[in-house]
């Protein structure tokens, strides 16, 4: 009975938000990096039910399971990335004088990989071209740029920096999700910090699953391994807490019958939370046998939050539990913020003494004689070897007459355009694609024609493009571009050349 007092807050919370004239539904805004919650039991109580359950539901309540084409769902991996990515950085080395030329002008391009070298630092990918797509031209001036762009990016929308009430539609990962649904429906996982060390835990995340609602994310592997698997490596926790949720059930029904209007609206959200969490603890439960095969084995340097791991070590980590959590099928959508600019660098190849800021590498910094290109470049390594491993793993799991591979999508962007300030001109993708892929787009470098010329397309044209090739009709996701407006530029749709 120690959680009543969160109710009688959450009661005192709903009753003062009716005297408001734009209600906000509860969010986890007050979750601080350095209080983080260690487990989803703690993040309930602390929020009451908020957004961190809710966010939850949509794919819950379709997770009766949704038939695909070919008997198998498609899976999407955001790797987000901070400090921008130059486009020159993919170029390709080998482009003949005329591609050169129309490139460095950024006038469209299009030219198959296989007959071109890939920039050394993505010789991780070289492999799989077939499967590369590298994507130029794209722009993001409809989401916040500068430093970060907090939920912004996935969205197509400006943020207000990270504040919640700037968060103006569900991102484009939680859309996809709904379409593929899973008993985890929406996975996020950060390796993010405040320069000097990682935040742990549970913490506020940056997708959204609708309006003024916060996701949350696991911030290292530790806890991430410990929750998405509990089902199995700790079967009573998860009997616990569906007793717990028995109890808040009948709680929240006790209090529906007794309210009215909008507050009777926010306990109806709490109560079919509640019972889709039950409805995912049950159907974990049945998976528990299949998901013992591959949970992933952490080193004991990642226990406790994993203090004195190394930035490699984390990835490493980390890339081995989302892994997982897609073969094992507890999601078919993961985002994942592989760092920010707070994200602390140290154990980097040749730099191993040092603890690297990734703010001072974006103002051309140097550590030990390095410069900060060159430092940029091992950063960038580091990230294409992760993908590589996503990449291989997902392609030796067999899955109908294929693999995993497949069925799957990678793409890897910068979380703030073109440079460590960003203003959004161009956002360069790195997009890994399966031979199911519904985009005709990979073994190309494609150069997409530049920003505010005819024919130029915005991050919300590409999201368009994912939404629509996979079953939401919708017209146009994402805000549009005001200097197209301007110039009465056509900026709505899906990017029809890649509809396969």
């Amino acid at each position: 009975m120690r959680i009543t007092p969160t109710f009688r807050a959450m009661a005192a919370s709903t009753r003062s938000s009716s005297h408001s004239s734009r209600p906000i539904p509860l969010s986890i805004e007050s979750l601080s990096p350095t209080k983080p919650m260690k487990t989803r039991r703690d993040f309930l109580k602390s929020t009451a039910l908020g957004v961190g359950a809710l966010s939850l539901t949509p794919c819950l309540k379709a997770f009766a399971g949704t038939p695909q084409s070919n008997g198998f769902p498609k899976r999407f991996i955001f790797i987000r990335k901070s400090n921008g990515e130059p486009p020159p950085a993919l170029a390709l080395p080998s482009f003949s004088a005329a591609e050169k030329a129309l490139d460095d002008k950024k006038q469209a391009l299009e030219v198959d990989l296989d007959k071109h070298e890939l920039p050394a630092w993505m010789n991780s990918l070289a492999k799989h071209k077939e499967n590369l797509c590298l994507l130029q031209g794209l722009s993001c001036k409809m989401s916040e740029n500068g430093h970060a762009s907090f939920s912004s990016v996935m969205g197509a929308y400006k943020s207000n920096g990270n504040s919640l009430s700037g968060i103006k539609r569900a991102t484009i990962d939680f859309e996809l999700a709904k379409l593929f649904p899973s008993p985890f429906g929406h996975i996020e996982l950060s390796l993010t910090g405040d320069y000097s060390k990682f935040r742990t835990g549970i913490v506020a995340g940056y997708s959204a699953s609708g309006p003024h609602q916060r996701n949350y994310c696991y911030a290292d592997p530790q806890t991430a391994h410990n929750e998405l698997f509990r089902s199995v490596t700790n079967p009573g926790a998860v009997d616990t807490d569906n007793a717990m949720l028995k109890f808040l059930e009948g709680e929240e029904s006790f209090k529906a019958g007794i309210l009215q209007g909008y507050e009777k609206l926010k306990l109806s959200n709490h109560i079919d939370s509640v019972e889709a969490i039950q409805a995912r603890n049950l159907k974990l439960s049945s998976m528990a046998a299949s998901i013992a095969k591959h949970i992933p084995q952490l080193d004991k340097i990642h226990a406790n939050g994993g203090a004195s791991a190394t930035t490699p070590e984390k990835h490493e980590a980390m890339t081995e539990v989302l892994i997982a959590a897609l073969i094992t099928g507890l999601t078919n959508v993961v985002t994942y913020t592989i760092d920010d600019l707070g994200t602390p660098i140290f154990g980097l190849p040749g730099n191993e003494g040092d603890r690297i800021s990734l703010h001072v590498i974006g103002h051309n910094g140097s550590y030990s004689g390095v410069s900060a290109d060159t430092i940029r470049e091992k950063v960038r390594i580091g990230h294409m070897e992760q993908i590589a491993r996503i990449v291989e793993r997902l392609k030796a799991e067999p899955e109908g007459k294929g693999t995993m591979f497949d069925n799957t999508m990678i793409m890897y962007f910068p979380e703030n355009g073109e440079s460590h300030h960003g203003l959004g001109l161009e956002a360069p993708f790195i997009i890994m694609a399966g031979n199911n892929c519904k985009l005709d787009m990979t073994g190309r470098y494609i150069r997409l024609p530049y920003h505010a010329t005819e024919g130029h397309k915005t991050l919300g044209n590409w999201y368009t493009t994912l939404l629509n090739a996979h079953g939401n009709p919708i017209k146009h996701y994402g805000d549009l571009d005001l200097e197209m407006s301007r110039l009465k530029l056509e900026q709505t749709g899906a990017i029809s050349r890649f509809l396969a």
